[in-house]
């Protein structure tokens, strides 16, 4: 189950993400995105301990990531 919920909550915050920032990507890539924001952005929440619960771990799953791609972003402004 907590892999199910992983994929819903990246799916839906990797999607909030990248229409945010203005970034077109893949259905994988986009569920990609907002899992690996999810997992940051919650890593970060919990060290903070703002915000717990499903509440919080979804706002750490956005905010983590529009973080990615910004630094995705930037990083592909370089080369």
């Amino acid at each position: 189950m907590p892999i199910l919920y992983l994929i819903i909550v990246g799916a839906a915050a990797g999607f909030i993400a990248t229409r945010v920032l203005d970034m077109r990507t893949s259905v994988p890539m986009t569920i990609g995105i907002g899992m690996a924001g999810a997992l940051f952005g919650g890593l970060i929440l919990r060290l903070v301990g703002s915000l717990f619960g499903f509440l919080g771990g979804f706002v750490g799953a956005v905010i983590g990531a529009m973080l990615l791609i910004w630094i995705w972003k930037k990083l592909s402004e370089r080369g």
